[in-house]
């Protein structure tokens, strides 16, 4: 593994030839971030790990044809999204709407507050609430910077737009976030979505 906990080319291929300590390493580094990207994008902790689980029998199928091009994490945060896609079709008829506060649970428990302490519960439950008044274009962005751990790089090659594209997108998404938060926005206020 890597120091910023990404594995290396050799790990990838050492996996792909059924090594089983590169295998291990392979999903410590990576399962955690696919758990809490599907959950970022609304599915129950149960769906979640589910999806991850069928991500990673995806991953050991197919790892053998990947010929690694740097891009590793798009390529298995697709492989998660399609899963997920593919999911929602199969259950379109019996699938409940997230609800309001169903939103970036990852980013929402580790944020901080002003005075260097963790963010209490009205805090967590305010940023839920702003998050789920995005638009689903803003918070993709912002679930794949801040819950997958994507790089800008990484984001432009998973979604095929420019990265200058996506710092504005992220830019833009945050800046909204801010605005939200900054009017007291709260859970209990409803309404429907926002932004665009």
């Amino acid at each position: 593994m890597n120091d910023d906990g990404r594995v290396s080319a050799e790990v990838l291929a050492r996996a792909a030839r059924g090594d089983e300590v590169a295998w291990r390493s392979l999903v410590e580094a990576y399962s955690g971030r696919v758990y809490g990207l599907l959950r970022s994008q609304g599915a129950d902790p149960e769906l979640a790990e589910e999806i991850a689980q069928s991500t990673f029998c995806t991953l050991a199928q197919k790892l053998g044809d990947y010929v690694d091009a740097g891009r590793f994490e798009s390529w298995l945060f697709r492989i998660a999204m399609n899963r997920l896609r593919d999911n929602a079709r199969r259950r379109r008829r019996h699938a409940k709407p997230a609800g309001e506060g169903e939103v970036l649970e990852a980013l929402a428990g580790a944020a901080p507050d002003p005075a260097g302490g963790r963010a209490d519960g009205e805090e967590i439950a305010a940023l839920r609430a702003a998050v789920a008044k995005l638009s689903e274009s803003d918070r993709e962005v912002i679930d794949l910077r801040h819950v997958a751990g994507m790089s800008f790089k990484q984001m432009s090659d998973h979604l095929g737009e420019p990265l200058g594209t996506l710092l504005a997108r992220h830019h833009r998404a945050l800046a909204k976030l801010k605005a939200i938060l900054e009017a007291g926005v709260r859970p209990d206020t409803g309404g429907g979505r926002g932004g665009s």
